[in-house]
This record gives C-alpha cells, structure tokens and sequence, in this order.
C-alpha cells in the first residue's frame, strides 16, 4: 500500500472494545484509516515474533524491550540507566541479532578519544595520500557502555552522529546507513570518574528508560536458563530491508488533532505550569520540555500503536510513552530535590491535571 491519502470528509468509526481506549469512546477518522489498521496489523506481525525470540535470552524487562524496538521504528536513540547485571548489553545485542543488524559495542573511558569512536585518517605510503579509517561507530546499533565515563571531546563527536547521522573524519563528512541507532546505558550508582551528560545531549535521546531489579519469579527463571552453558540460538525475524519499510509504516500511523493539542498542552505545562493551573509545580521545575519533547513524544505515541498493531494513536499511547520521552528532559529545581521529588512524579500530576481528549 502506498501513501495514504486521507479523504476530506470523515466519518464516524466506533472503537468500542479496544483496550488501550475509553469503552464507549467514538473517534471521527477517515475511512482510509481502514485500510492504514490492516497495514499496520500486516507489518506489525514481527513485533510479537521479536518479543519471544528476545525472551529466549532475556526474562521479562518488557518496557526495555519495547522501547528499543520503538527506537528503532523511529529512529530515535534510547538511553537505558539501571545498575549493573539487568542484562543491558544482553537485551542490545539479542534485539540486533533478531532483526539482523550490525551491532558494536564500545566501553567509554575516562582515557577514550574521538578517534577510537568515529575514526581517524591514515596515511597510505603506497599512494602517498590520507585515506579515512571509519571507526566502530559506522553499524547500525551503537551500544555506548556507561556513555557517562567518557569525556567532552567523546560526547561531540557522538552528538554529531545522534544529531545529524553523520560523520566527520578529517575534511569529509560521511552519511551513516540506516537505521541508526544510539542506545546507551549508564549506571545511578557509582559516580566516581563519571561526566554528567550535557542537557543539550540528552535532548537528542528519545527515551530515558529506567530498567529495575526482575521479580522474584522472574529472578528463578533467571537461575534456571543462565546456570547451564547452553545458549540459546536466536533465529532472525526480519531483516533490515523490512525494518526500513516497517518504519515508514509506523510513521503513517495516524494521529487525530485532539491528541495532538493534548500532547502539546503535556509538554507547555511543564514549561509553564502556573499558567495551565498547576501552580505547586511552579516551584519544582526550573525548565521544562523542549519541542524535540513534543516531537518525540507523538513519534514514540505512533510507534507504541504500532507495536500494539494499530493504525491509529489514543491517548493511552500518549500516557504509555510519557515517562520515557520525558524524564530526562525536565530539569528540576533544589526544592525539589530536597523533598525527593522525581521528574516522574513531576509527570505524573501533569498527566493526571490534562485533560484527556
């Protein structure tokens, strides 16, 4: 199916029964909206196949799992902090291998260069010339192990490849290949010899996820499947070519324009709180969301019906991918911080004082 082409007059189509939804609710859609949720059914298929395939290797972190597979439909890159031993790099590397990408892993240093990232020039006596030496960077994934021990120089050269997808090595600027994707992890506790990351930089992630302790089932299954040396073998579930054409079809993803004021009056109370009648948290937030929050967050919104394999984005999408797209990005005040108060708290009232469309 090509692009869709939404007709002028739309008619009213009654969702009843969805569970991500209101029971009851009518939405007014386009009658190609029919035709876009049988698409999206189609194309979502892999999503569940990823998810059991990924589960051979990982237990449970369903919310890590998901939120890299909607980083890769958007593109968006994925900061993931949570102590060491929550299988991080484990989750990576088994989400590359089930939808057949390049995956490099690079451990920042306090001592990492530029160089050991991106790449440098290299002299050929043969032809008396400086020819370009791509460093691990140029793949599809990017694990950046504890992205927060690295210095300055490492994270602009990085910045550069989030920001712009490219690559600058001497004089040359080179265009990564798609998909492209940063997902870093970092580590709450130990702060010795770490650099916080720049506000600047954790704008460009799309999602901040907070990965926790499994459960204690979880944590037996755990001891079971890892105490043997026998691994599992993952089988590939889709390929890159199909990854791409999936992503174009998460982008089409139809979203109404009631959700979209009700993502923008998300992201303008947190700027302005006193203004949208939330004046105790005027003393809390020293800054608010940025428009690349705004953005990110009605992307992840298209992304999450996607993977729910549905054409269409409901508020709940919204409220499913807040956090994630906005914990990071708010920058709270000392007050806040002596009465232990989170961005997510923060979020929380805001979540619960919009009105919902």
């Amino acid at each position: 199916m090509g692009k869709i082409n939404f007709l002028q007059k739309p008619v009213v189509v009654s969702v009843m029964g969805s569970p991500s939804i209101n029971y009851g609710r009518k939405i007014a859609v386009s009658v190609d909206i029919l035709a876009l949720n049988e698409a999206i059914k189609k194309e979502s298929q892999f999503v569940d196949r990823a998810m059991t395939e990924i589960s051979k290797m990982v237990v449970g972190q369903k919310e890590m799992i998901e939120g890299i597979i909607m980083g890769l439909l958007t593109g968006g890159h994925v900061l993931l902090e949570g102590v060491p031993g929550l299988a991080k790099t484990l989750t990576i590397s088994s989400v590359s291998k089930v939808i057949s990408l390049h995956f490099q892993r690079i451990q920042f240093t306090p001592d990492l260069l530029p160089t050991d990232l991106i790449g440098t020039m290299i002299f050929n006596p043969k032809s008396g010339e400086f020819l370009p030496k791509k460093g691990p960077i140029f793949t599809n994934i990017v694990l950046a192990d504890e992205i927060n021990r690295a210095p300055a120089k490492v994270q602009s050269a990085l910045l550069e490849a989030m920001a712009e997808k490219q690559v600058t090595i001497g004089d040359t600027s080179y265009v990564l290949e798609k998909p492209f994707l940063v997902l870093a992890t970092q580590n709450p506790l130990e702060q010795e010899g770490t650099y916080p990351l720049p506000e600047a930089q954790m704008d460009r992630f799309m999602f901040k996820i907070l990965v926790t302790y499994p459960k204690k089932e979880e944590e037996l299954q755990i001891l079971n499947k890892m105490a043997t040396d026998q691994i599992p073998k993952l089988t590939t579930v889709i390929s890159r070519e199909d990854l791409l054409r999936a992503q174009e079809r998460a982008d089409m993803v139809y979203v109404d324009e009631k959700v979209k004021n009700y993502i923008v009056d998300i992201v303008m109370t947190s700027r302005e709180p006193g203004q949208y009648g939330m004046s105790s948290l005027v003393p809390l937030l020293k800054y608010g969301g940025s428009p690349r929050a705004t953005i990110s967050l009605i992307r992840a919104a298209k992304a999450h019906a996607f993977i729910r394999a549905r054409g269409y984005v409901t508020a709940e999408d919204v409220k499913s991918v807040a956090y994630s797209s906005l914990r990071h990005r708010l920058l709270l005040t000392y007050e806040a911080e002596a009465e232990n108060i989170t961005a997510d708290d923060v979020i929380k009232e805001i979540l619960n004082h919009v009105e919902v469309p």
